[in-house]
């Protein structure tokens, strides 16, 4: 694998601990050559270290060779947006709860030295693109994680149809509290608190998940990574829909819209340190978390 002496570092200051590490990382790469690039906006809490500062995360994404993160994995799902575009892979540092994206723990940074020799591996997965179409406009957003239909904060149940767009196939009419479509990286989120099956993350899938359902035989549903999904909503004059993408951004939809969900043309990379199966890292953080409560 490619040496990496270019890493971007993305922090999320507002996690406890974030800056100590935060620290810690800059001091760790410089003393051992790498260039290391931060977001302007952080010049004031770095500028006695020796960094280079972009405009934006665009610029940091187009200047690295690597994104590293530090926070929850919010933070990964913030980053990831703008490193897939740039094709460049990303590591997390974690500084959150459960951690599922990321890769290490703020007491395991002497791992990051193996990045310096080439001795890591890279972990393709999934992401959606979605289409929100609003009579005659059209936008695009892409999730990591899941994009979910929901109600509004009127306690009323919404109507769904979901169809399959290539052979115009009915699927079927959910009335719930809302419908998330996830990656197999989300399915260990959102999807999984409602009921969803945990998916190998590097598997090519799209994972439909309904939220408390008003039917007996509401079961969560797994399309091909081909399939192009269209959904539609509607409720009560009363009652707001809103599309929700990664947890992240929401824009409302009404009934005339229609959404379409597939496999986006680009993928998040994630570097891999560790020797450990994704089964290993669920029944680790799921074990720590039980620790914890």
């Amino acid at each position: 694998m490619k040496c990496m002496q270019k890493i971007a570092i993305i922090p999320n200051l507002t996690k406890k601990g974030a800056y100590e590490t935060t620290l810690a990382v800059i001091r760790h790469l410089t003393e051992k050559g790498v260039e290391v690039y931060l977001a302007e906006a952080l010049r004031s809490s770095f500028e006695q270290l020796p960094v280079q500062y972009c405009l934006n995360h665009d610029e940091l994404c187009e200047k690295a060779e690597m994104i590293l993160t530090v926070g929850g994995d919010g933070t990964i799902i913030h980053a990831a947006f703008h490193a897939s575009f740039f094709h460049k892979p990303l590591l997390g540092i974690n500084m959150g709860r459960l951690g599922f994206a990321a890769e290490l723990e703020s007491d395991e940074l002497s791992m990051l030295d193996r990045l310096l020799v080439g001795d890591y591996a890279i972990e393709h997965r999934m992401m959606l693109k979605i289409l929100h179409q609003t009579g005659q406009a059209e936008r695009t957003y892409y999730a990591m994680n899941d994009a979910v239909i929901s109600r509004g904060s009127l306690s009323r149940l919404i109507d769904i149809d979901v169809s399959l767009v290539a052979d115009q196939g009915y699927i079927c009419h959910y009335r719930a509290d809302g419908l998330i479509f996830s990656t197999p990286t989300g399915s260990s989120a959102y999807s999984l608190a409602a009921g969803g099956p945990v998916v190998e993350p590097t598997m090519k899938c799209i994972l439909m998940t309904p939220v408390c359902s008003h039917s007996l035989f509401a079961r969560p549903v797994l399309f091909s990574h081909y399939s192009e999904i269209a959904v539609s909503a509607s409720c009560d004059d009363d009652t707001q829909v809103f599309l929700t993408v990664d947890g992240a951004r929401t824009v409302v939809i009404d009934r005339s819209d229609r959404i379409l969900i597939a496999e986006a043309e680009i993928d998040t990379e994630f570097i891999r340190l560790k020797d450990r199966s994704f089964y290993r890292v669920l029944q680790d953080k799921f074990t720590e978390r039980g620790q914890q409560s």
